[in-house]
């Protein structure tokens, strides 16, 4: 009974030994990834803009409140129960989010996969195999003088590769970044997404405006027609000015396809970012007196951007990604280590095959230690690849900080000069329809002639368009600012721990190499 216990303690043994060396093995080579800092920058704009003072216009009044964080249902602000209703369809069934889950999913798994190198790989065999020797009488026979026999073996095996310089945990630390990445790129699909189904409903509702106000023109070039047609049977009038009249309303009639068609297509679009089909139609209806524009908007400190934004985050975990491949890439150039055992049993008869005693038993241990001597310096440019890719994720970091603090700046100077352009629009509009009805009435009197009316007629078309572009703007403008703070994702799901911070232009791109 001593060789069933002498197997079992080599298998232990291998065990116990691969356990040992994950336990003890502490060395990492390359580079240790430190979060940078944001920058240092007392100011999100290039000129200084009354961002504290408050903006009224049309009725609604907005004002910047640093004090103030941006929700995760940030759609919500504009209290329409219809987009609401539209965002959360679309998240449901939105084809493109389903996919950035599905790829979030696969990055959690590989980083699971890839731990499993952590253990010892063990695997089990089973064969049978019947045989026939030669009966030549200078070849050793079987020892039932048979030429034919049957072998039976069943083996246990052990192996594993000690992560002595810690390349695997290198690479776990890779791929846990890339999952980083994904679970970023994930929220930026769905601020994508949110985002432009705010501005698709937004849009719907300038453009039921315009359509009312081209609507609104057409009636009224529409009544001065009827009167210019009585005037003209009156014999006040010649017949130039009824055509003239006739020319301006088919004018503004013929404006009217090409809003429809641009209302058909948004719809189209919004029917599509829901996932689905446009034959499915869409229930909803938007129009700006069932959106009302948030007073209180945040105002985000430069710290708070580049932890908010996804795609600064996604670019912050791809340079974490690359500084883990470095030091996958110099662990790669030094020696493996590995132990492998194995043990079973080998009889002619099937039942012995679980029969452990001397005779039927067998095992093997053993060690080894293998490096690259030469390799056509294959594996030194892949380090130097891997340097050159952490570079290049620095590089693509700090273009995603400058992107990120150019889109708030650009938001919030919009939205702090939108309520003016939409002041002075109202008062142009106002102006315009008082020079109109004073138009009009001179018009009935013979004081003015068609031209003066139709100029008149224009005028007030396109301040009133004026007015609508304004008010759109300003509503575009918000949700920008929304899209610019990163969307509120952090009030939806907790991303875990943040690690040290270091300073904005003293990101570590690469160390020495630690082979030559």
């Amino acid at each position: 009974m001593r060789q069933p216990r002498s197997i079992g303690r080599s298998l232990l043994a291998i065990v116990g030994a691969s356990f040992a060396g994950t336990s003890l093995a502490g060395c990492e080579v390359g580079p240790d990834f430190k979060q940078p800092p944001p920058p240092t920058t007392g100011s999100l704009a290039s000129f200084a803009v009354p961002l504290a003072a408050s903006g009224r216009a049309g009725g609604d009044i907005q004002r910047f409140d640093p004090g103030r964080d941006l929700p995760g249902e940030w759609w919500g602000l504009f209290r329409s129960q219809a987009l609401n209703t539209l965002v959360e369809h679309a998240l449901h069934n939105n084809p493109d989010l389903k996919s950035a889950q599905a790829a979030l999913r696969i990055a959690h798994a590989n980083v699971e996969a890839q731990r499993g190198l952590f253990f010892p790989q063990v695997s089990a065999e089973m064969s049978s195999m019947r045989q026939k020797v030669s009966t030549d009488p200078l070849v050793p026979s079987t020892p039932s003088q048979s030429p034919y026999y049957t072998t039976h073996t069943a083996m246990l095996t052990v192996s594993y590769v000690a992560d002595v310089f810690g390349g695997n945990r290198r690479q776990v630390e890779a791929l846990q970044a890339d999952a980083e990445l994904q679970r970023f790129q994930l929220e930026a699909t769905e601020l994508t997404l949110t985002v432009n189904l705010a501005l698709s409903a937004i849009e719907e509702a300038s453009l039921r405006a315009q359509i009312d106000a081209v609507r609104k023109i057409a009636r009224i070039e529409n009544e001065l027609l009827q009167l210019q047609k009585k005037k003209y049977g009156a014999g006040q009038i010649n017949e130039l000015d009824v055509a003239t009249q006739e020319a301006a309303l088919a004018q503004v009639e013929l404006s009217l396809p090409p809003l429809e068609k641009q209302l058909a297509q948004q719809r189209d679009q919004m029917i599509a970012l829901s996932g689905h089909l446009p034959g499915d139609g869409l229930d909803l209806q938007f129009d700006f007196a069932h959106l009302a524009l948030p007073p209180s908007l945040p105002l985000a400190l430069p710290s708070e951007i580049v932890r908010q934004r996804p795609d600064v985050r996604a670019a912050e975990a791809n340079m974490h990604a690359a500084t883990a491949l470095v030091g996958v890439s110099i662990a790669n150039r030094l020696p493996q280590f590995s132990l492998s055992a194995n043990g079973g049993t080998m009889s002619s008869a099937i039942s012995n095959v679980l029969n452990f005693s001397t005779p039927y038993s067998f095992w093997t241990i053993a060690g080894a230690t293998s490096g690259v001597l030469f390799d056509g310096f294959t594996l030194e440019q892949k380090q130097r690849a891997a340097e050159a890719g952490l570079d290049q994720a620095a590089s693509q970091y700090r273009s995603a900080v400058v992107t990120g603090f150019q889109n708030t700046a650009d938001s919030l100077q919009a939205i702090a000069f939108d309520a003016k352009s939409l002041k002075a629009a109202i008062v142009g509009e106002r102006a315009a329809a008082t020079s109109l009805d004073l138009v009009r009435k001179q018009m009935s009197a013979g004081q003015v002639d068609a031209l003066q009316l139709l100029n008149a007629e224009q005028t007030y078309l396109q301040a009133s368009l004026a007015v609508i572009q304004a008010r759109t703007e300003r509503y575009a403008d918000t949700v920008a600012l929304f899209q610019a703070l990163g969307g509120g994702w952090w009030h939806r799901q907790d991303i875990g721990p943040e690690p040290a911070a270091r300073g904005w232009f003293d990101i570590e791109v690469h160390p020495a190499a630690v082979v030559e």
